[in-house]
């Protein structure tokens, strides 16, 4: 069976801009449905965690200095700690880490 690629891209850029096109043009009017909104105030950050998780535990050669880091950045960042202190404090913590593993 000979398969053919044009068939494959145009079937993924269909869904693609369906999925899209759906939303802008079945839902008309504003929507006032607090569950529904705050669903949709969270899905950037749910995403960029998403994202970003896998690449925090694997980025450094060692993962236990990456969670190490990510409890780090998590505690300062809970604390108050502006967005140059949890950078620094998990780096730091990763170059300790990685200095004695």
């Amino acid at each position: 069976m000979k398969s053919n690629v044009y068939i494959y891209i145009l079937v993924m850029a269909v869904v693609t801009y369906l999925i899209r096109l759906l939303p802008i043009t079945l839902i008309q009017k504003e929507i006032k449905n607090k569950t529904i909104l705050s669903f949709l105030y969270y899905v950037p950050f749910v995403t960029l965690a998403v994202m970003t998780f896998p690449g925090i535990l694997t980025s450094t050669s060692s993962m236990w200095s990456g969670l190490a880091a990510l409890i780090t950045a998590i505690v300062v960042s809970y604390k108050g700690g502006s967005l140059i202190k949890v950078s620094l404090s998990a780096c730091l913590v990763v170059f300790v880490i990685e200095l004695f593993i």
